[in-house]
């Protein structure tokens, strides 16, 4: 039996709901609220996390070089930029369900690249889950249009696709995060001055704010809690560590609902139910072929 984890692992894991709960919060103001083109915010936030990550880069190229920036691209930036323009017309705590598909998409592309075997338990799971999913991104109710839901669920979708790859590539995952944040400028540089208009507007007229955003999304978040939630399987079981992760939608609805005034009906309250036990049945039940922390993996 593996030991509790002490009470030291059990408050970095609350520091990391809370943290991802709330970015997506701070998401929504930066691309709604704020008026930032939702392609730009991705190009800040990535930025950041490569000029904080950017020793990491000087010390070792990895092996698989190209394949280590497809995959870090698609799981940050690719992943990112579709929630964020999800975000722009869809409440933070719809997307925060719609997040919940990221495990059973995990499991499900598993099966069809790695042989992973589900047995009827998580197969209820899976189902379950995406069942939930798909009822919150359809029923009409006041927590967004389902294009905006359906740009956040196209994100999960890139993120969960390319996160079954990781295990083929050998880095660590902070490592991973600054060749991920290079990539990700690469390719959404271009796509906003292409794409988007009114990014230095955007900036000028709350530059405070946007930096706050920025900073905590970029450093708060994606260095910090992504890099507390990894470090803890060096020293704890996985099956102890990942389902606390599903305190992250329960307290993004509470963070939507009180920050940015997020009407939550019943299509939102009973998608979310069903997704939220189909995916504590996923993380629970042992996997074969994947890391474990990846069907929980932080959106971050």
């Amino acid at each position: 039996m593996p030991k509790s984890p002490p009470l030291s692992a059990l408050g970095i894991m609350l520091f990391c709901n809370v943290a991802w709960a709330l970015n997506i919060v701070v998401s929504k103001i930066a691309v709604s609220t704020l008026g930032l083109p939702p392609l730009f915010y991705t190009v800040l936030r990535s930025g950041t996390v490569l000029l904080v990550l950017f020793p990491l880069l000087l010390r070792q190229r990895p092996a698989r070089l190209p394949l280590v920036l497809l995959i870090g691209f698609a799981i940050t930036g690719g992943s990112f930029g579709l929630q964020f323009v999800g975000l722009q017309t869809a409440s933070p705590s719809a997307v925060g369900i719609v997040n919940l598909s990221g495990a059973p998409l995990t499991v499900l592309f598993a099966i069809i690249f790695l042989g992973e075997e589900v047995r009827w338990r998580r197969g209820i799971g899976m189902a379950l889950a995406l069942g939930g999913v798909g009822l919150a991104i359809g029923a009409p109710s006041d927590a967004g249009d389902p294009v905006g839901l359906g740009f956040a669920f196209a994100g999960v979708f890139i993120g969960a696709f390319a996160s079954v790859f990781v295990k083929r590539i050998e880095i660590g995952a902070v490592a991973l995060q600054a060749w991920a944040g290079l990539a990700s400028l690469g390719v959404m540089l271009p796509a906003t001055l292409l794409l988007e208009t009114g990014q230095i507007a955007a900036v000028e007229a709350a530059p405070l704010a946007v930096a706050g955003c920025v900073l905590f999304a970029g450093v708060i978040v994606s260095v910090g809690a992504h890099s507390a939630y990894f470090r803890l399987f060096q020293t704890h079981d996985a099956n102890l560590i990942v389902p606390l992760t599903l305190l992250t939608p329960l307290l993004t609805i509470a963070f939507g609902t009180w920050l940015t005034g997020d009407t939550i009906g019943w299509p939102l309250i009973i998608g979310g139910g069903m997704a939220l036990v189909g995916v504590a049945i996923i993380v629970i039940r042992p996997s074969r072929t994947l890391f474990k922390p990846q069907l929980a993996r932080p959106r971050d």
